[in-house]
């Protein structure tokens, strides 16, 4: 289909893992920041620097971020069309979508702190900050080990 992307597999696959990386790294500091904002008050000044914090990293790493992998991710997958009837692969789309609505949710919950909400405590965001690593492990023995 796109051949001619197959001399530049090599490369699109390094951005893809670049992406991958950046996207993690920023899915597990966001809530940290939550961590930390969720212990002080709306009209705490500090609670302003955690919004242009927590801003920036959205969207100056993760969104980009996100964007690359899907983005290099499709392209992979068209220079190598076989690998979509692959039962790993199939585990590991599966995965990066919920990644991708949990990034969603992050997004309110961001959202929510800038409007002064405080809907959980630190405790929730301690344990949801889990949640992305927890399925970066499966992903990526689904790439390595490729067991289906």
């Amino acid at each position: 289909m796109l051949e001619f992307l197959g001399d530049w597999y090599l490369w699109i696959k390094t951005l893809h893992i670049l992406s991958v990386i950046a996207w993690m790294a920023g899915m597990l500091l966001l809530p940290r920041y939550f961590v930390l904002h969720s212990q002080v008050g709306p009209s705490d000044p500090t609670s302003d620097r955690l919004v242009a914090m927590e801003t920036k990293l959205r969207h100056i790493i993760i969104t980009p971020a996100m964007t690359g992998t899907w983005l290099f991710g499709i392209l992979l997958a068209l220079v190598y069309p076989d690998i979509m009837s692959a039962g790993w692969f199939h585990v590991k789309l599966t995965l990066v979508i919920i990644l991708s609505g949990y990034h969603g949710y992050l997004v309110r919950l961001a959202k929510a702190f800038r409007r002064g909400e405080r809907r959980h405590t630190d405790r929730f965001y301690r344990m949801i900050n889990e949640i992305p690593f927890l399925l970066l492990i499966i992903i990526v023995a689904m790439v390595v080990v490729k067991p289906f």
